[in-house]
């Protein structure tokens, strides 16, 4: 059967007092009263059945018993106290670490990270990226940036902004190609689809009531390349809006026909449940929420 624990409390002020010589001394360092050190080394004498200290008028000396338990006790509160004090320093060192999809990060997080670091020069952030859900389980991850419809067991949500869908084009294909002036216009034109949102067509020609103009186009591996494509004129891709806020201040690219849809999801910011977001965390997401809304 293991041995109970002794009280920590009682030993600490112990400890410190041994280390000082006086029971003043050591609630000047602890911020207590001298009563009260006095008290919590009663406490401890009372636990190992032994005197500790010898009371004197002019400060306290060591008993034999007290000087071995000093001895004992002193090296492994000091070690206690280094490895916490490590710990602290390596946490307030340590990256955030985030994971988020590419297209997010390549389209809207990244043109504004700058912001962040400026704001925030003591918390660096580390990046990863997946289109699979986030295990926190398994994965070294503070945050995760999704895309769903903000509700999963065990995660705190945060919605950042909703997926909005319209088409997008070139200005070169608007130039050189057939007119894109309605829908109707793109029979004349390839669509561009990546396979991870290889359904965003349907739900936009869904959500303007045009079904028939759907039509089988060229597929790429992600939504960055089925972009990529769009500017270099190859057709006309579904552009999600928030994202590409910067591809159109820029003129790389032009939303057509004025005519968005919003899906039932949006992107997430999320976190365990059991796991609440540190300073650094903290401020990264107050800064989300900012640029999110702006």
């Amino acid at each position: 059967m293991n041995a109970p624990v002794p009280p920590f409390n009682p030993l600490h002020v112990f400890t410190v007092a041994a280390r000082l010589g006086s029971f003043t001394r050591a609630a000047e360092l602890l911020g207590v009263s001298q009563a009260a050190v006095s008290r919590q080394v009663a406490v401890l004498e009372g636990y190992v059945g032994t005197r500790l200290f010898h009371r004197e008028r002019y400060g306290a000396t060591l008993t034999p018993e007290g000087e071995a338990l000093r001895d004992e006790v002193g090296p492994a509160f000091e070690r206690i106290t280094a490895a916490t004090e490590r710990l602290r320093k390596e946490s307030r060192t340590a990256p955030l670490r985030l994971r988020v999809y590419s297209t997010f990060a390549a389209k809207w997080l990244l043109p504004r990270l700058h912001r962040f670091e400026a704001a925030n020069p003591g918390i660096a952030v580390r990046l990863s990226h997946s289109v699979a859900p986030v295990d926190f389980r398994r994965e070294p991850v503070d945050l995760a940036i999704q895309l769903g419809r903000g509700s999963t067991p065990g995660l705190e949500v945060l919605r950042l902004m909703p997926d909005i869908l319209q088409p997008v084009c070139s200005s070169r294909l608007l130039e050189a190609g057939p007119p894109l002036r309605t829908p109707d216009d793109l029979r004349r034109h390839r669509m561009l689809v990546s396979r991870y949102r290889r359904n965003d067509w349907c739900d936009w020609l869904a959500g303007i009531g045009r079904l028939d103009l759907l039509q089988e186009g060229m597929e790429f591996t992600s939504s960055v390349l089925t972009y990529q494509a769009a500017m270099e004129g190859l057709g006309v891709a579904i552009g999600q809006m928030r994202l590409m806020e910067h591809d159109f201040q820029e003129g790389r690219l032009v939303p057509l026909f004025n005519l968005p849809v919003e899906r039932p999801v949006g992107y997430h910011v999320v976190w365990p449940t059991d796991r609440p977001p540190d300073r650094k965390a903290r401020a990264f997401l107050d800064w989300l929420q900012v640029e999110a809304a702006g």
